[in-house]
């Protein structure tokens, strides 16, 4: 009898929970493909195609509707009670949580209204979707053709939410855009051949007849002359006769209407803590700058450098022998200390990803504004890689001793193992593959620079210098992040204290600078994620003494995927715990 009955007292209490889970599911489900549906480009980097004949549509009324939307899903989450449900389900509510709420708090801000940055933006976007976009079939290139015919469209929206933002005084500053425009004026070349987005068709699969090859491509050029390059020439000179003129004269976003709550709403999604504050990461910044500065101190006496730390940064800045003689020297020598730390990975992690990556120029439409090197992914079924991309132009600025920390941080240990692990994760909803918190990512970027000194990595006094340079960078964007967008500083005076801090080359110092002007919040996550990682790995340390094992450590940070860093937290103590119940 009392068998009996603890078998109809379970079958009672699971019924529900079977159900509520199987709801939680359906909206992952349904919130993933609303996603995807909604950003076509987006859809097309996570290798699903059934919208690669199309772009987003941005219009006001599409915003608003994007906001509403998420706010629904928000309250349909919240009903549903996940405490007795999975480690995994209630890691998976807490993400979409995360992410809904962060959608909310920021659409009311509308930052639809300035859709493009100092080095990116609306306008290159789909040139990396074409990375990730299957060209395989006769079909595969008739959908980029549909594509490309639907790009005059976009654009025309993309310059509505751009004419609103200038009437309400909500636009990117006046005084960076004339550095953004070549960029803008480079998507309208003069003959659609030398179009970026012609790419595709100049090397066709040889499963395509020679006929049809020739037919699509003449296809493909009528539709750049006629559609894609009046649309971008448009563009840009919209950008130069109508923004750039209207623009607003303040630096800080604080400085737009309902700026201040906007940055502090920033500060809180790009380092995902809920009390996070723009004084308390200034003053995290000071401290950091002054301890990384002993450190540079001590590598210069290693050098054997006889001069101040002024002097020795313009040596690093002029003396040849730091610099390539051509971009493909500076690209195989980034590819050299990529393969060399690839063959180190198997004694700091437990798994590795099965995805390769590529090494790469920059491409020259944006390399001019662009920062010194990126990660750019793709989905595991594509035919490429990820990539490793190098910026080459002006090599004469571009130091080679910064190679092996920008190789860490990009490529492996850095955001391509960190990306491609992400999207292995088993019974995953989609929405959580790829996903990518700015101060998990980026910190997880940083601390596989260090993590490269114990790995063995960096070979003379000038490489070590080159992470504490980049280190040192990443610990200025606190200060100057919060200067600038919350402190009055101008441009000028961060552009003096990064440049007096670090041996990035001026031209770099600008591009950077402009790019947290255009950016504001998001150079907060890097050093922000990284403090927290060491941060977490002392306890680990600590607790586990001699069970320490760093490659559990590192296959714990990263095999959830990417992670708030408050959830990063729960996620370590529940390894830590794990770890002490084996070893008993």
């Amino acid at each position: 009898m009392i068998r009996v009955i603890v078998l109809v007292c379970v079958f009672i209490a699971a019924t529900p929970i079977a159900i509520a889970s199987d709801d939680l599911a359906a909206l992952f489900e349904e919130y993933s493909g609303n996603e995807m549906a909604e950003d076509p480009f987006a859809a097309t980097d996570a290798g699903i195609t059934e919208y690669n004949d199309r772009t987003p549509s941005v219009s006001a009324a599409d915003q608003e509707r994007r906001a509403a939307k998420a706010a629904e899903f928000l309250g349909r989450l919240d009903a549903i009670d996940t405490s007795a449900f999975t480690h995994d389900d209630r890691v998976n509510a807490d993400l979409l949580r995360f992410i809904l709420k962060h959608k909310i708090a920021l659409a009311k801000f509308r930052p639809w209204r300035i859709p493009f940055l100092a080095d990116s933006g609306f306008h290159s976007d789909i040139g990396h979707a074409v990375g990730s976009t299957p060209f395989r079939t006769e079909s595969d290139y008739q959908t980029y053709l549909a594509r490309l015919a639907a790009l005059p469209a976009y654009i025309d929206q993309q310059k509505e939410n751009m004419r609103i933002g200038l009437a309400e005084g909500f636009t990117q500053p006046k005084e960076i855009i004339p550095l953004i425009i070549p960029s803008f004026e480079a998507m309208a070349p003069d003959s659609a051949g030398e179009h970026i987005l012609y790419a595709p068709f100049i090397k066709m699969p040889s499963s395509i007849s020679t006929r049809h090859q020739d037919a699509i491509r003449i296809e493909a050029r009528m539709v750049i002359k006629n559609h894609v390059i009046p649309a971008f020439a448009s563009l840009a000179a919209f950008m130069k006769e109508e923004y750039l003129p209207n623009a607003r004269d303040t630096l800080g976003i604080s400085e737009t209407p309902d700026g201040e709550a906007y940055y502090a709403a920033l500060v809180r999604y790009f380092t995902t803590l809920d009390d996070a504050t723009a004084d308390d990461i200034h003053e995290i910044g000071l401290k950091e700058v002054a301890r990384i500065r002993k450190e540079m101190n001590t590598v210069i006496e290693v050098a054997g450098f006889d001069g101040s730390f002024e002097e020795f940064l313009e040596y690093l800045r002029t003396d040849r022998q730091f610099y390539a003689k051509t971009p493909q020297e500076m690209l195989d020598r980034a590819a050299w200390i990529s393969k060399d730390i690839d063959g180190r990975l198997p004694a700091y992690f437990g798994k590795l990803p099965r995805q390769p990556y590529s090494v790469e120029p920059v491409p020259d439409n944006i390399a001019p504004n662009y920062t010194n090197a990126r990660y750019v992914g793709a989905p595991l079924d594509a035919t490429q890689g990820g990539q490793f991309w190098v910026n080459t132009y002006k090599i004469e600025i571009r130091p080679m001793y910064q190679l092996v920390a920008m190789a860490l941080h990009e490529a492996v240990p850095g955001h391509h193992l960190q990306s491609a692990l992400s999207k292995e994760i088993e019974n995953a909803p989609e929405f959580r593959l790829g996903f990518y918190p700015h101060a998990y990512g980026e910190g997880w970027g940083l601390y596989s620079e260090k993590l490269g000194v114990e790995m063995g990595v960096y070979q003379t006094p000038y490489d070590h210098f080159g992470r504490l340079t980049w280190e040192m960078w990443r610990a200025c964007r606190l200060v100057i992040d919060t200067g600038i967008h919350s402190k009055g500083w101008t441009r000028q005076q961060a552009m003096d204290y990064l440049a007096s801090n670090t041996a990035l080359s001026l031209h770099n110092v600008q591009t950077e600078i402009d790019r947290y002007i255009a950016w504001p919040g998001q150079a907060l996550a890097y050093k922000m994620g990284e403090l927290t990682i060491w941060e977490l790995r002392a306890k680990a340390e600590q607790e586990l003494g001699d069970d320490f094992d760093i490659r559990e450590f590192h296959d714990a940070v990263l095999t959830e995927g990417g992670l708030p860093l408050e959830m990063l937290r729960d996620q370590i103590d529940r390894y830590i715990a794990e770890a002490k119940e084996s070893s008993e």
